[in-house]
């Protein structure tokens, strides 16, 4: 008899998001339990799948975009740690490139689910991401339930 899962154990960002927990535990595992960082990086990576799976099981939208987001924030949270991490000279850059790649595409999949969970937010035109310098305002863009993009 095949085994029965729940819905969110189906989702590859969840899937994603328990690889990125193994894959940081030797890296905290290195690092002195004194440190804050430390602490921080254990507790935002372990956030993004546990806000995944709750999010996903609520019945509304708004409900399941609110999980999402806060999922997707503990990703840029954890991406923020390991900055720390080689700024404070406990981890070499080349050390935590693996896990910020992996937190890009989890962040991505995340912003994904909250657009496509999302009647009435506002997102960034897409291509407006990574300007060189910034140097021109986003255009919002206003995705209505039919998901087109209405320049507002």
């Amino acid at each position: 008899m095949p085994r029965r899962t729940l819905d969110h154990e189906k989702l590859q960002v969840y899937q994603r998001s328990l690889a990125f927990v193994s894959w940081a535990e030797p890296l905290l595992d290195r690092l002195p339990r004194s440190l804050s960082v430390r602490d921080q990086l254990d507790r935002a990576g372990t956030s993004v799948p546990l806000n995944i799976a709750e999010g996903n099981g609520k019945f509304t939208s708004s409900d399941r975009c609110r999980f999402f987001d806060i999922a997707r924030g503990s990703a840029l949270e954890c991406s923020a740690c390991m900055d720390v991490l080689v700024a404070k000279g406990k981890a070499q850059a080349a050390d935590v490139v693996q896990g910020k790649e992996m937190l890009v595409e989890i962040a991505s999949m995340l912003f994904g689910l909250i657009r496509a969970n999302s009647e009435d937010r506002l997102f960034e035109e897409p291509g407006n991401r990574n300007r060189e310098f910034f140097d021109t305002p986003a255009t919002p863009v206003k995705y209505t339930a039919k998901r087109r993009a209405k320049r507002i």
